[in-house]
């Protein structure tokens, strides 16, 4: 790293790249690393904000995003931020007919943290984020959800674990979806469909995920490899420069297996993307790019590696699909092979 770019990162406190802004919430409910622009000084992270929720000149988030957002959030705010979030999120009707007053006498807090939350969820002020709660509470009176948790009891007969399984997995996959900044999945796919090499780095079950996005991108004639051993990860990074693309996928953004081979690619000048349910966490210090995952309640029964992993699916997919949209002239003829060369393999055998 050059003694000018040291200097810039210290200046903003964070590993960002000069320029790229920190999490801030996209007009679509998502949290997103700007990206690079290296020859600007950036806000540090903020967003624009002292909460480093709302930007300035963006449209807070949709309604359809609020629940989203609060389950995304709702892990790194503070206690008292945590009572708003949960608030809101639970009766969006009732507290939309509340004052900031009102709701911070509910809450058990003050007026501030009340407006400090509604910045952290993206929104300019509390008034906005009234709009906001009361437009929820219309959707859900028109087509309530069903009846129906993903609280598993170990006595629970198979359908009803299907049921609720399936509900579940519903609820993150729509979680995932509307707090997602296409803004920032665009500059990624952007970013891998230009990539000269691309590396993908998970361990555990988003290793799983990671080698999923390479097996994928390789069938379209992109070079594309997923790394789980963390030593192989961080020696291949070395390797990564301008031109090239780096991806590291973990759910809670602080493994430090990921995070290591990430800041190298960084350090290296690589395009850096980050697939997190923590926009906020560690990992995307070193990120051009975050796209933002559900982040879906753990259980005894269902751990996090379980339902991080369906919201991850579902990124990897939308990167996969926008990356063979813009190189579909090649793509497509590479796709073509891979299958004609697996083929054989698919059909009956004659002896």
């Amino acid at each position: 790293m050059t003694k000018d770019l040291k200097d810039s990162f210290n200046a903003v406190g964070s590993g960002r790249r000069p320029g790229a802004p920190g999490a801030a919430a996209s007009a679509s409910g998502g949290v997103g690393a700007g990206g690079a622009d290296r020859g600007t000084p950036s806000s540090g992270g903020t967003g624009g904000t002292s909460s480093g929720g709302a930007v300035a000149g963006e449209a807070p988030p949709a309604p359809a995003a609020l629940a989203a957002k609060v389950r995304t959030l709702v892990p790194s705010m503070t206690r008292s931020m945590q009572r708003v979030a949960e608030a809101v999120a639970g009766d969006p009707a009732g507290c939309a007919a509340l004052t900031v007053t009102g709701l911070a006498e509910l809450t058990g807090t003050s007026e501030a943290t009340v407006v400090r939350t509604a910045r952290l969820l993206g929104y300019p002020g509390y008034r906005d984020l009234r709009l906001a709660l009361a437009g929820l509470a219309a959707q859900q009176q028109s087509g309530r959800a069903p009846a129906v948790t993903a609280d598993i009891a170990v006595d629970d007969p198979i359908a009803d674990v299907v049921a609720k399984l399936a509900y579940d997995e519903q609820q993150t996959l729509a979680d995932t979806a509307a707090g997602l900044d296409t803004v920032q999945l665009g500059a990624a796919v952007a970013a891998l469909a230009g990539a000269r090499r691309i590396d993908i780095y998970g361990v555990g079950a988003s290793g799983l995920v990671a080698q999923d996005l390479a097996q994928k991108l390789l069938r379209i004639g992109l070079v594309a490899h997923a790394h789980s051993d963390p030593h192989l990860a961080v020696t291949n990074a070395v390797q990564l420069r301008s031109g090239d693309a780096a991806v590291a996928i973990s759910h809670s953004g602080s493994t430090g297996d990921i995070i290591e081979p990430l800041r190298v690619a960084f350090d290296h000048g690589a395009t850096t993307v980050a697939i997190t349910g923590r926009p906020d966490g560690p990992v995307s210090q070193y990120a051009d790019h975050v796209l933002t995952t559900s982040t879906a309640r753990e259980t005894d029964l269902r751990p996090a590696a379980m339902s991080s992993r369906t919201s991850q699916l579902l990124v990897v997919d939308c990167l996969f699909i926008g990356v063979m949209q813009r190189t579909y002239e090649s793509a497509a003829p590479a796709l073509a092979a891979s299958y004609e060369a697996l083929a054989h393999r698919h059909s009956p055998r004659t002896r």
